[in-house]
């Protein structure tokens, strides 16, 4: 079950909830799951970049969080699919998607007070 959770710089193109909704169908979409199995939490950001801001869209920093991640080709293919699918969700270019991957839940993940082993 990947929790991801969203950093919005700027102000979002859409109701917060309406925002996360989108994206967590987006991001199930990618990850090829069910519904109920990707949960997003959508945080708005203050953002800078040393030397002054840079022309065009700002960014959104996206962290995923799975039991396993994965490695090697599925890792690039996961990459790609979700940027695109962030992209496309809230309208920002590819280039301004940057993904970070949290290590692996298992062991230290709880739902519903039940771990993830």
């Amino acid at each position: 079950m990947p929790v991801v959770d969203v950093h919005w710089a700027g102000p979002p193109p859409a109701a917060p909830d309406d925002m996360a909704a989108a994206l967590a169908d987006a991001i199930g979409d990618a990850l090829q799951q069910p519904p109920g199995r990707v949960w997003v939490r959508l945080h708005q950001v203050h953002h800078a970049e040393n030397g002054g801001p840079l022309a065009g869209a700002q960014p959104v920093f996206v962290t995923l969080l799975h039991a396993r991640p994965p490695v090697g080709e599925a890792l690039q293919a996961e990459i790609a699919a979700v940027t695109a699918a962030v992209a496309a969700a809230t309208g920002r270019p590819r280039e301004r998607v940057h993904l970070e991957y949290a290590p692996a839940g298992a062991g230290r993940m709880a739902f519903g007070g039940r771990l993830v082993g």
